[in-house]
């Protein structure tokens, strides 16, 4: 007896009357019964696929920041300077030893070419050619950099030491006489 007496949106349903105004708009429908459902149907499935397709998340958390530990705090600008020179040396070298790997494979792939008839010369000038291009490009873009108003950009010590070296010889040298001048 716990659905003999229907309740609030349930009391106005009934099986029975459903099921005979689907018969009565079905046979409405006349021959074209089968094509609205067809496409009553399509409709339905084109809802529910892009439905399905729908993905909804929650927001990200923050990213969790890990500072470096492992560089003491209290050193000092030389010792970073140091550093960093070590680091640009190593890179440096680095980057020497792949443009030496780079030159081989390309020797490799300019022997190959030979081989196969082709004129790797003119394949090389077009490809330098294409590179100059570019970096001419890349450059124009970049521009020169813009600095604050008495900026300079900085200059690692070393050039600044071997600038100071070539211009103190450059002072200490003797001025060219007659007697020194060398004869042609």
């Amino acid at each position: 007896m716990l659905f003999s007496k229907r309740t609030g949106y349930w009391k106005d349903v009934s099986p029975t009357g459903m099921w005979a105004e689907f018969r009565f708009v079905w046979k409405q429908a006349g021959q074209h019964r089968w094509r609205i459902a067809a496409v009553s149907a399509a409709c339905t499935f084109a809802v529910f696929y892009l439905m399905a397709g729908q993905e909804a998340s929650a927001p990200h958390p923050p990213p969790k920041v890990t500072w470096i530990s492992v560089l003491p705090e209290n050193r000092s600008d030389k010792e970073i300077l140091k550093e960093n020179i070590a680091n640009q040396k190593a890179k440096e070298t680095l980057a020497l030893e792949q443009a030496k790997r780079d030159e081989e494979v390309r020797n490799l792939y300019k022997t190959i070419g030979r081989w196969s008839g082709m004129d790797v010369d003119k394949i090389a000038r077009q490809a330098d050619a294409e590179n100059a291009a570019a970096k001419k490009r890349e450059l124009e873009k970049v521009g020169k950099p813009k600095l604050p108003k008495g900026a300079v950009i900085p200059t690692m010590p070393e050039a600044d030491s071997a600038e100071a070296a070539a211009a103190a010889a450059a002072a200490d040298a003797p001025a060219p006489t007659p007697a020194n001048t060398p004869q042609p």
